[in-house]
Order: C-alpha cells, then structure tokens, then sequence
C-alpha cells in the first residue's frame, strides 16, 4: 500500500493524509473546494479548515476524484451524512480488493444506517475498516502522539493498513469489532454536545463528569443491542473517544453545546461554522436507533428534544435530574 487516497479535504482527512506522508506514503487528498486544492498545493496549508499548521510539501490535492483511481487505499473523511453519496461517486472507480476506511463518525439520518452499512450498500463487496478514537485533527497534523481503532473483518488486509498509515506518532490498534468502533464515536458527538451544555450552563464538574459516566452507559447498551462487544467500547473508539471530546472545547460538538448552553440559539451557531458538527445530525438518529431497539437513552434523548423540539434547557437538564432513583449500571 503506497499510494493513500483520502476524500475530504476537511480538517481530519487533512490530518489523516499527513499521518500517511509521515509513515512514508504517497497521499493524494481530493477536497470538494477548488480554494482548498489551491491552498494545499501552493501554499502548503489548508487555510480553510486546518489554519496555521505547515503540510509536507509532498502532500498533493486535487479536486478530481479520479485521480484517487489509483490508490491503493482509500480514507474515507466526508461527513457522515454525505457519505453515502461520496460512495456512490467512488463506486466506478475502484479497483476490486482496494480497501475503504470510513473515517467518518455518525449515524445516516434519513436511515438508521451505521456508516459501514450506507457504504456497503453502495460499494457492494469492497472490503470496509473504520477508523475511529480519540483524535483533534490539528494534534495529529502536527504529529503529536495519537492511538487510534481500526476495525475490519480481513485481519490480514487490517496489519497491511496499520502498517500503511500507523508511525511512531499515529498508532492504530487493530480490531475485528466494525459495529463497537462505530457505536462510541456516533453517540460521543452527541454526548459531547450535552457536556457543552452543563460548562455553558456553569453546572459544575461533578455534572460534567456524572454526564460522561451515563452517557457511557447509553453507548455501551446501543452497542450491545447492536452487538458490539463491550471490551471495543471499553477502548479507544468507546470510552476514549468520549473522554477527550466531552473534555476539551476544541471538540466542535462540546463547544457548540457550550454556546448553547450560554443561551445563543441554534441556527446562530450553526451560521457561523464551516466546519460540521456531527451530533447535531446524529442526535435525531440515535434516538430514532435506540426506540427501535428498545434501549434506553435518556441523555441523548434530552440533546434531541433541545436541537429539534425546542425543548427549554433549564426543564430539560431538571427533567433528567429528577427522574426515578435506580441501581447503578448499564
């Protein structure tokens, strides 16, 4: 695996083709915006979405997604709610056997459908990873130190992917659980959101860190019903994943949460990004998941009720604080 295309050009495909170049491959980043490719290749820097940090000059863009034909692996970094259209673009073009990592971290509105499952939809029998875990794009183009989930089926094809990607700074660990992988990262993005609520709010640590304790509660009984096993999302791609995105207000949902929790409306904070954040979408998703599941989410279902009902945020966080005492556990 030498040549490593990535689609998406946003701040983690960005990062994810550094971590390439630096395990010494040759990485191709396609990027929807032609302002992107020239950044990229002329400047050496993605000014619209990663911002003052250098990239290798070997680091090529393009914004023609044939040019990713080639490849001997693809990174799969659209939004998670586009990516099943980034599939059906893709299809034509890939040669039997080339390997598609979804990098992406969310559940399809419209569906239900985990990510691998839009995929596989459209892409048939290409062999599909994930990769998922604790990562903040611009640590990891920068190379500072970063463990990471690869889940695939083809344990084999997997070792060839981590040694493609993995470097002493970006270390995949590899796993065969693609259902666990995806379960923690979909729901932390939602999670993340209501932890940015309890600091916009000024509800204290002890909330904070009550929240994140439940919220893991929620992930691993949604994963368990989908039958992830527990240990994944014990890992990286669970509890890793959760720890670092509901701690930190570079998380594009917590910050978001926060702002909401300042008492700034929606559409407001919305207006102002470029960059997606994914709990919003997912919110709705893993409430509409989990009912048809039979499993119990009550944070999540808070989050929902605050970004798509209008539900008031005071009621809403005394709501989940006077429901009914109960034992402790999943």
């Amino acid at each position: 695996m030498r040549r490593i295309g990535v689609v998406g050009a946003g701040a983690w495909g960005t990062a994810l083709a550094m971590a390439a170049v630096r395990a010494g491959r040759e990485a191709i980043l396609w990027a929807r915006e032609p302002e992107v490719v020239d950044s990229v290749n002329a400047r050496r820097v993605n000014d619209a979405f990663l911002p003052g940090i250098p990239l290798d000059p070997s680091l090529r863009a393009t914004g023609t997604l044939s040019d990713l034909a080639e490849a001997d692996a693809l990174l799969l970094v659209t939004p998670a709610q586009h990516l099943r259209t980034a599939c059906r673009s893709l299809k034509p073009l890939l040669r039997p056997n080339v390997p598609v990592a979804i990098c992406a971290k969310g559940i399809e509105l419209d569906t239900g459908c985990l990510m691998t499952e839009a995929a596989a939809a459209e892409l048939g029998d290409q062999p599909l990873a994930v990769l998922s875990g604790p990562t903040f794009a611009a640590e990891v183009a920068k190379g500072l130190p970063t463990a990471v989930t690869l889940a695939i089926r083809d344990q084999a094809l997997g070792k060839a992917l981590v040694e493609a990607i993995g470097g002493r700074t970006f270390r995949p660990y590899l796993s065969d659980d693609l259902v666990g992988a995806q379960v923690g990262g979909a729901v932390k993005n939602v999670l993340a959101i209501a932890c940015g609520v309890v600091e916009g709010r000024r509800l204290g640590d002890n909330a904070r860190a009550a929240l994140i304790t439940r919220g893991l509660a929620e992930i691993a009984r949604l994963g368990l019903a989908l039958g992830a096993r527990p240990e994944t999302l014990m890992g990286l791609s669970g509890l890793g994943d959760l720890t670092l995105t509901c701690s930190s207000m570079q998380s594009r949902n917590m910050s978001l949460g926060f702002a909401l929790g300042e008492g700034k409306a929606l559409a407001d904070i919305l207006g102002a990004r470029r960059s997606v954040a994914e709990g919003v979408y997912t919110a709705k998703a893993v409430v509409g998941l989990a009912a048809a599941k039979g499993v119990d989410m009550p944070i999540c279902q808070a989050v929902d009720a605050i970004l798509n009902h209008g539900a008031d945020l005071d009621a809403t966080i005394g709501a989940l604080m006077t429901r009914p005492f109960k034992t402790e556990g999943f």
